[in-house]
C-alpha cells in the first residue's frame, strides 16, 4: 500500500465512526482473544496458548467476529453499538479479496431490524464513499430474496429444494456432484456458489435476502416460509456485509448452541483441528429486538478505490509475508 492509499483509508474509517457516532452509537473496544467462541462449523478458527507461571496454561482463540463479546455489551446496556477490529479466520482462501486477518465493521441497532439495516447501510455508503467511488458502489441497494435469485438465475424453485434429495437432484441436473453424506446447506452452497452468486445483478449495490433457515445461524426466523431474516450485501460481484435480525429467543439460541456445537465437534473430530471452547450461558444473555451488520472494510475500500486485489489496499497481506520469508 502506498502513501496515498494509506491516507483515503484513514479518511474512509474517520468518516464511518463519525457517521455512527453522529447517530448515538457507541463504539466499543473488546478483546481479540477469547476463551471461547460461538459455535460455527463453517468458520476454522486460530488457537494460540495462554501460559502464566501461577495460572498454568489454557487455548485461547483469535476472534473470526466481535460478536461474542458484543452481544454481551448489547445485553447489559441495551445500546447501539459499533466496532472496527481486526478478524480472524484459518484455513481461509489467500488470493484476491481473502487474507486470514482482516478489518470488520460491526454496527447492532437496537429497536430495528433487518430492513431497518438496509436504510441505515445505504446512508452509510452515502455518507462515507469518496466522489470518486464507481457508480456500482453507490445506493439505493436493489433488493432480491434467495427465492428470486434461485428462479431468475438458475431456473430452480427454491421452495420445492427443502428435501435433500430434491435439493441433490437439481445439483446432478446442473451437472455438479456432490458428496454422498453432504449436509443439505453444503449442497445448496455448491450451487449458490457455481450457477447463482455468478450471475448476480452488478449494476448497484445488491441486498441478497431472506436466507434459508437449514443454513443455522444467530437470525431471528422468517415468519413465513422456511428462511431466515438475514442478508448478505453484494457490491461489484463481491460480499462486503452480512446483517441480521438477531435471534432474542434463549430457547432458540440455546438449540442452536447444543445443534452447531454437535456438528463442530463431528467435522473437527475428524479433521483434527481444534475444536473451541463454548459458553452455554451466551443463551441466557437478555437481548434486546435489535440488528447487527458486519461489514468487511477491506473489501469494501478495494472496491471505493477502483482496485482489484486487496493487496493494493491492506499492509503486509499473509500472502506477502509467506512470500517474502
Amino acid at each position: 500500500m502506498d502513501l496515498e492509499t494509506a491516507k483515503n483509508r484513514s479518511v474512509l474509517f474517520k468518516k464511518v465512526r463519525s457517521f455512527l457516532d453522529e447517530r448515538g452509537y457507541t463504539e466499543v473496544d473488546t478483546p481479540l482473544l477469547s476463551p471461547d467462541l460461538i459455535p460455527e462449523p463453517t468458520i476454522e478458527n486460530f488457537e494460540t496458548m495462554f501460559v502464566n507461571e501461577f495460572l498454568g496454561s489454557r487455548p485461547l482463540w483469535l476472534v473470526p467476529s466481535p460478536e461474542v463479546f458484543m452481544k454481551r455489551i448489547i445485553a447489559e446496556s441495551a445500546s447501539s453499538v459499533y466496532q472496527m477490529c481486526h478478524c480472524f479466520r484459518n484455513c481461509e482462501q489467500l488470493g484476491r479479496i481473502h487474507n486470514p486477518e482482516f478489518t470488520m465493521l460491526e454496527y447492532y441497532t437496537v429497536g430495528a431490524d433487518e430492513n431497518d439495516s438496509i436504510g441505515i447501510t445505504e446512508e452509510l455508503f452515502d455518507a462515507v464513499l469518496p466522489p470518486y467511488a464507481p457508480d456500482f458502489l453507490r445506493p439505493p441497494f436493489r433488493v432480491m430474496s434467495m427465492e428470486e435469485a434461485f428462479s431468475s438465475l438458475a431456473g430452480l424453485d427454491l421452495n420445492a429444494l427443502q428435501d435433500i434429495r430434491a435439493l441433490r437432484g437439481a445439483a446432478s441436473a446442473l451437472g455438479l456432484s456432490y458428496e454422498q453424506n453432504e449436509a443439505w446447506d453444503d449442497t445448496f452452497n455448491r450451487i449458490f456458489l457455481t450457477a447463482v452468486e455468478p450471475r448476480l445483478p452488478q449494476e448497484r449495490p445488491l441486498v441478497l435476502n431472506r436466507y434459508p433457515k437449514q443454513i443455522d445461524c444467530l437470525a431471528a426466523d422468517c415468519p413465513d416460509g422456511p428462511y431466515k431474516r438475514r442478508w448478505e450485501l453484494y457490491a461489484g460481484g463481491i460480499e462486503v456485509a452480512n446483517c441480521y435480525k438477531e435471534m432474542t429467543d434463549k430457547a432458540s439460541i440455546a438449540a442452536y448452541y447444543k445443534s452447531e456445537y454437535s456438528r463442530l465437534s463431528s467435522q473437527r473430530a475428524l479433521s483434527g483441528t481444534a475444536i473451541p471452547d463454548v459458553d452455554p450461558s451466551f443463551a441466557e444473555l437478555d437481548m434486546p429486538e435489535c440488528s447487527g451488520v458486519a461489514m468487511g472494510m477491506d473489501r469494501l475500500f478495494m472496491l471505493s478505490e477502483s482496485k482489484e486485489t486487496l493487496e493494493g489496499v491492506i499492509f503486509f497481506p499473509l500472502s506477502a509475508n509467506i512470500n517474502r520469508s
